[in-house]
């Protein structure tokens, strides 16, 4: 099935600025909220408009794909994943952002 997968599109300059930029603060989102318990991230697919949960490692090798060849790899969804273990980009960008104001005032 991978083999029969055409290769993507090559991503222009500001499309492989976002996904750096997002592979960046993925580190930081990880340091952050890892050893909170937090596995990873949950998105709602534009496809069947449910929940997906990806754990850290596999949005990094999402993120890395979409950087070497335009494409992200079909993935085995996380096998019953416990939805509280994972939050949205939304919570992490604002948890992140908390975390760097708190750090200043200190």
């Amino acid at each position: 099935m991978l083999d029969s997968m055409e290769p993507g599109i090559p991503l222009d300059e500001s499309e492989r600025l976002a996904v750096e930029e997002d592979l960046a603060d993925l580190a930081v989102y990880e340091a952050l909220l890892a050893h909170r318990g937090i596995r990873g991230l949950v998105v709602v697919c534009d496809d069947c408009q449910e929940d997906h949960y990806h754990d850290w490692d596999m949005l990094r090798a999402n993120l890395l794909q979409l950087l070497i060849d335009g494409t992200v790899r079909p993935h085995e969804p996380a096998v019953d994943p416990r939805p509280d273990a994972y939050v949205t980009w939304d919570y992490c960008r604002g948890y992140a952002d908390a975390h760097h104001h708190l750090g200043d005032e200190r």
